[in-house]
C-alpha cells in the first residue's frame, strides 16, 4: 500500500474511469481524509494478521493517483517483478524503485527478474497492473477487459511472459462505454468468483461466464448497480491463524458491503473465513477506485 502524498481528483484520468467525482470540498481535508481511510484498512488488515506494507508517497512530482498502486506493479511468487505501461502521465510518476525495494526487504520477497513493459507507453499501448488483469492464479488464466487502459496485445505478451492464458473480452457501463479496469466487475477468489455478468458485451459473456463455471467455485453474479458502488471491486488475501491454519480474508469498501444483495453477500461470506468491509468514501468518490486498488498483493515462495 502507499500513503499519498497529494491525493485529490486527477482530471486526467477522469478522462477513461467514469466512477470518479470532482472535488467539492477543500483539497487539504480531501487528502487527509485519504490517509485515515488509507491507515484504517492497513490496521484493519493488520488485525486479521495479513502482512502489511505501507510505502510513504513522495510530495514531488504530486501524484494524486498514488493510493493506487496494484495499477503500475505486481509481485510474483516466481520472484518476478512487473512493472506496467500507464495510460496517464500524471500516474507514470508513481512507479519508484526505492518502493519495490521497501517491500522486498520488509517482507523477505526476492527479486529474481523484472518484467519492464513500459516502453509500451510510447507506442500507445497500455496494461494496468490488477487492475486491468484480474488473475486466476490457480487454472493460469488472466481475465482482462478491453479498453483504453487495457490493450490487447500487452495482455498476450504478459500471458506469455508470466505463463497465463489470456481470456480478453468486451464490458461496458449502462451507457456503453467501455469500463476502464478488469477489476472493478469482477474478482476471483479461493472458492469463489464475483462477476458484473450484465456488464460483459453479449458476444463474449457466454464464453466468459463458462470458463468461470468451469472450476469448482460458486460464481456470483452482479449487476452495474453493484459496480457502480464499487462491488466487483474486492480482494481475498491470505494468512495465517494459529488454531485455524491457512486463513482467507475477503476485503471490500463499505460502500460495497452495503451495494450487495443479502444473498449474494451470504453466498460469499460462504466461500471465505472472513470478510472486511471498511468505509473509503473519499478514495472512491474522487480516485474512482476501491479496496483493491489499494491493494498491490505480494506472493512470496511457497
Amino acid at each position: 500500500m502507499v500513503r499519498p502524498a497529494s491525493f485529490g481528483y486527477n482530471p486526467e484520468t477522469a478522462a477513461t474511469n467514469r466512477f470518479q467525482r470532482q472535488a467539492s470540498g477543500a483539497a487539504d481535508a480531501d487528502a487527509q481524509a485519504a490517509c485515515r481511510e488509507l491507515d484504517g484498512l492497513a490496521g484493519a488488515l493488520i488485525g486479521e494478521g495479513v502482512r502489511v506494507c505501507v510505502a510513504e508517497d513522495t510530495a514531488e512530482p504530486p501524484k494524486p493517483d498514488a493510493v493506487f498502486p496494484n495499477n503500475w506493479v505486481s509481485f510474483h511468487e516466481d520472484g518476478s517483478v512487473v512493472l506496467y505501461p500507464m495510460q496517464a502521465e500524471s500516474r507514470r510518476r508513481e512507479r519508484r524503485q526505492e518502493i519495490v525495494d521497501e517491500v522486498a526487504h520488509r517482507l523477505g520477497f526476492t527479486v529474481s527478474r523484472v518484467l519492464d513493459l513500459t516502453s509500451h507507453e510510447t507506442h500507445g499501448r497500455f496494461l494496468e497492473g490488477t487492475g486491468s488483469l484480474v488473475l486466476d492464479h490457480v487454472e493460469r488464466t488472466a481475465y482482462a477487459c478491453i479498453s483504453p487502459r487495457t490493450h490487447p496485445d500487452v495482455v498476450a505478451e504478459w500471458g506469455r511472459e508470466l505463463g497465463y492464458e489470456p481470456i480478453v473480452f468486451g464490458a461496458v457501463d449502462r451507457a456503453g462505454v467501455p469500463l476502464y479496469h478488469t477489476n472493478v466487475l469482477m474478482c476471483i477468489g479461493e472458492k469463489a468468483a464475483v462477476v458484473a455478468t450484465e456488464a460483459i458485451v453479449p458476444a463474449d459473456r457466454g464464453r466468459v461466464l463458462e470458463r468461470l463455471r468451469s472450476v469448482a467455485r460458486e460464481v456470483i453474479e452482479i449487476g452495474h448497480g453493484e459496480i457502480e458502488r464499487f462491488a466487483g471491486n474486492m480482494l481475498e488475501l491470505g494468512t495465517w491463524d494459529e488454531a485455524l491454519g491457512d486463513y482467507r480474508v475477503l476485503v471490500m469498501s463499505e460502500t460495497a458491503r452495503h451495494a450487495l444483495p443479502a444473498e449474494a453477500f451470504a453466498r460469499l461470506s460462504a466461500c471465505t473465513d472472513e470478510v472486511l468491509a471498511i468505509p473509503v468514501p473519499t478514495i472512491e468518490r474522487l480516485g474512482g477506485g476501491s479496496v483493491r486498488c489499494m491493494l498491490a498483493e505480494v506472493f512470496l515462495p511457497s
